[in-house]
């Protein structure tokens, strides 16, 4: 009876840790401006003005569910029954929302952590919801949880919380992305990084405060990308138009700390600007450029 009440006590801890990383991870999709995803998700079946609202909402809701359920852990009472009957309710509807999706749209990831759950709905996935249901409805009416007092005690809690992690460890599909991520490095020639990211790292660039004096407009007068390189031509101040002055950058197609390079190309030279910029072998003799030394961010 002690180790089945201890099991019970050790869900709420258990099911807070889920709920934060869920939430954790459809955050870090917010705030990098991926809730619609690359991959299609269960989000793709709500219309397009209303996935952002709805993943706030559950963002929020998942994180509001952690922090009662971790909060009320050591207290009795209609609060700490509350949260916890709510978590079985929200485990209990993602279920049901699973069931749906596999059955009819079985195309669709279910995005329960961001990302990292970009596959399909997997029978795994749905026993896993299942199971934190299950796990959710045991923790109403349990004891509060209390600090053993003797090792022998600290041993079994510490076997019995690794074997419940180990569980949904092994119902966890995500756990062989982050594995696979780990241990790939994607080529810049096919990463995905947009031209929007790239000119706001270039905006917070040291090269960009270097070279802001010498650029007459704020909007670029040309962007392109070629294989590992966004590169971005602005025309330069005092230049008459036409005439081919320009300030161009090159921004490494990465999304963390890319390098950052610069040219300032004469107004005379402008028809040499794209081999300049690409960094050909060496200028022609009609284009003179200067080129400012490489940088990271």
């Amino acid at each position: 009876m002690h180790a089945l009440t201890l099991l019970r006590q050790l869900q709420v801890p258990l099911l807070a840790l889920v709920l934060l990383v869920a939430c954790a991870a459809k955050l870090l999709r917010l705030i990098r401006a991926d809730w619609a995803g690359s991959a299609p998700d269960i989000g793709h079946l709500i219309p397009r003005r209303l996935r952002l609202p709805v993943a706030i909402a559950q963002c929020t809701t998942e994180g509001v569910l952690a922090a009662g359920l971790a909060l009320t852990a050591r207290f009795d009472g209609g609060a700490t029954d509350a949260f916890r009957a709510a978590a079985a309710l929200f485990f209990l509807i993602c279920t049901s929302a699973l069931l749906e999706v596999r059955k009819h749209r079985p195309d669709l990831g279910c995005g329960c952590f961001g990302t990292l759950s970009a596959g399909r709905v997997h029978l795994r996935t749905i026993v896993r919801a299942g199971a934190l249901t299950g796990a959710a409805l045991a923790t109403i009416g349990a004891p509060v949880f209390r600090l053993p007092r003797h090792r022998s005690m600290d041993l079994l809690d510490a076997g019995l919380l690794a074997c419940e992690i180990v569980l949904l460890a092994v119902l966890s599909p995500e756990v062989g992305e982050i594995l696979a991520r780990l241990g790939y490095s994607e080529p810049c020639e096919i990463s995905l990084v947009p031209p929007e990211h790239a000119l706001a790292s270039l905006h917070r660039s040291r090269v960009w405060r270097k070279h802001t004096a010498l650029i007459a407009e704020a909007a670029p007068e040309d962007m392109w990308r070629e294989l590992c390189w966004w590169y971005v031509v602005y025309r330069a101040r005092d230049a008459p138009a036409g005439s081919g002055g320009a300030v161009a950058f090159a921004v490494q197609v990465k999304r963390r700390r890319p390098a950052i390079r610069a040219a300032v190309v004469e107004p005379a030279a402008g028809h040499g600007l794209q081999e300049a910029v690409l960094g050909a072998s060496g200028p022609s003799p009609a284009a003179p450029v200067s080129l400012a030394s490489s940088t990271d961010i």
